[in-house]
């Protein structure tokens, strides 16, 4: 009898926006399902993503009422990339979605979004006065 142990990281975020979440995501082509979780008696419920993994072990991308965690069984993480990249990939993509749509709601609209060669990003937003 093998007895598997199963060991959950929960790795802190900054992500606390579930649509840019979502969009970054998207974005980065990662497939994920939306899961309701209803977290207490007055049924207020919270919205966690999941990416499935062949093996079972799926990551998670959990509430923790302030940021999204990340939870992941690290001894079974089956990405093509280290979780460093991951969280750095998803980190990148996310602040780029936050910037667009919260500046697109102040009237301002992205006019270049470029990936630098040292791994950054840089959005060239711009916004005509109105006159009337």
């Amino acid at each position: 009898n093998n007895i598997i142990m199963s060991h959950f990281t929960h790795m802190k975020t900054s992500f606390q926006n579930l649509f840019y979440l979502k969009k970054a995501l998207n974005k980065l082509n990662i497939e994920y399902k939306e899961q309701e979780k209803t977290i207490n008696s007055e049924n207020l419920s919270k919205t966690n993503l999941v990416i499935s993994q062949s093996n079972g072990y799926d990551i998670e991308f959990v509430s923790n009422g302030q940021v999204y965690e990340l939870v992941v069984d690290v001894s079974f993480w089956e990405q093509p990339y280290p979780i460093e990249s991951f969280i750095d990939k998803v980190s990148k993509q996310y602040a780029g979605e936050v910037i667009i749509g919260e500046s697109h709601k102040m009237g301002f609209q992205p006019v270049k979004y470029q990936q630098n060669v040292d791994g950054s990003n840089t959005v060239v937003l711009e916004r005509w006065n109105q006159k009337f």
